[in-house]
């Protein structure tokens, strides 16, 4: 079975992205790796997957952040907003690790909702469905590719 990364750089590839991946270690943070690769932290993106009154979505931040889920409702103009469990998403990505999910929604048929400051950077950097690879792209080709929501939910 292909790994996820895989899946990911196919389309990348087809979408002419220049990118770079990143093999770590496990025993690395998010801010760890990203002093090692010399990205600044607040590049480094944590995908999270949350329920819109009831469907699936992806919330991306920075990997220091956290999710306020009373912006993310606002934002989204959803009456309901909650923390989706691994049980209820692990099926949607069976060849990801939990937590390494890459914020590519629209390869999941998910809706993306991306916090400032990732959009104000040049580059994004995220784990691209390991916990020891990351993928690190221009965030202009990430906006054209994903389309995502920008909104302020995070914390």
């Amino acid at each position: 079975m292909a790994m996820p990364i895989d899946r990911l750089k196919d389309f990348l590839d087809e979408q002419d992205v220049k990118y770079v991946t990143l093999s770590h270690s496990k025993a690395y943070t998010a801010q760890e790796i990203a002093a090692a690769a010399h990205i600044p932290g607040k590049e480094v993106a944590k995908t999270v997957i949350v329920k819109l009154d009831g469907e699936m979505a992806m919330a991306v931040l920075p990997a220091s952040y956290q999710v306020d889920l009373h912006k993310l409702k606002k934002a989204a103009g959803a009456q309901k907003v909650e923390i989706a469990s691994e049980e209820e998403f692990k099926g949607r990505f069976p060849a990801s690790e939990v937590g390494a999910m890459p914020p590519f929604g629209n390869l999941y048929d998910m809706p993306v909702y991306v916090s400032p400051p990732l959009d104000e950077d040049e580059q994004i950097a995220f784990n691209a469905g390991l916990h020891t690879e990351l993928i690190q792209m221009p965030y202009e080709d990430f906006q054209r590719l994903v389309e995502p929501t920008v909104a302020d939910f995070a914390e």
